[in-house]
């Protein structure tokens, strides 16, 4: 059901690569309250997804742009300033690698380059956003941005490896600019720590099946689908939330406040 909570808003969309992506899915639900977007991931990315057919559904233009050239940026904000007529209501950014996951790179042999890349594309891509939104006063008064993030920023997920100090700084990122862009326009940052979901990214993970039916177990409400990660995020770009901002904020069926859990108890005496 839709609300019309982003009638006559206008987004950008970082991240969206197939139908499984918290980005594609929050993309179809922006669109269905209301909202004009503009699509964007990085131009290898664009190869192998199929976002060409989130812009037919979603009537938006697509705009490449790597995350971690600012020169793409600006060129993103710039058009899509253009193509809405006017500022920016809100952008998620949904944008993450991990180099040394890729690579099967334990945490304690990491590659250090691998490791500087999966900053400069996870967590600082955050950073160059912000700042380019910020160099061309692209966003409207109490817009809002919403980075995606995970509960391993605070706890250990051993497979998860270099991946929890990327989304670690993200929050830092989101936290720090978030302050500086309150004070000067209003405009909230804010990071969705979101349940397990089988994503084409997070499929990569190591053991990531088992942990998805360990978070089931764990989650007093089960885990949170993209769907309604992308429902959730709908609630933070509206005007329902103007005064939320620097916060992390956990949507994932109530997995992170749960020490055990009678399913888990059973499952363990088994």
């Amino acid at each position: 059901m839709a609300y019309n909570l982003l009638k006559g808003k206008t987004g950008i969309i970082f991240g969206a690569l197939d139908e499984k992506s918290i980005a594609w899915r929050t993309a179809l639900r922006c669109h269905e309250e209301g909202a004009r977007l503009v699509l964007t991931n990085a131009p290898v990315a664009m190869r192998m997804g199929e976002i060409n057919k989130l812009a037919e559904t979603t009537q938006a233009p697509v705009i490449p742009a790597d995350v971690t050239n600012m020169d793409d940026l600006k060129k993103l904000f710039e058009e899509s300033m253009k193509h809405f007529g006017g500022k920016i209501d809100f952008v998620l950014h949904s944008v993450a690698m991990g180099m040394n996951v890729r690579k099967g790179k334990h945490y304690t042999e990491l590659d250090y380059g691998f490791s500087q890349k999966t900053l400069d594309i996870s967590s600082l891509s955050l950073h160059r956003v912000l700042r380019t939104a910020w160099d061309l006063d692209a966003l409207n008064e109490h817009a809002s941005v919403v980075a995606l993030t995970y509960i391993a920023a605070q706890r250990v997920f051993p497979d998860y490896s270099e991946m929890a100090d990327a989304k670690a700084l993200l929050e830092s990122v989101a936290r720090s600019f978030g302050y500086h862009y309150g004070i000067r326009r209003k405009v909230r940052v804010n990071t969705v720590s979101q349940s397990p979901v089988k994503t084409t990214a997070g499929s990569g993970v190591k053991g990531f099946d088992g942990f998805i039916s360990y978070a089931e177990k764990m989650s007093p409400l089960g885990n949170a689908t993209a769907d309604q990660c992308a429902a959730y995020c709908v609630s933070l770009f509206s005007d329902l939330t103007q005064m939320v901002t620097m916060q992390n904020l956990f949507h994932d069926g109530g997995f992170s406040f749960t020490g055990v859990t009678e399913a888990v108890i059973q499952q363990m005496e088994k």
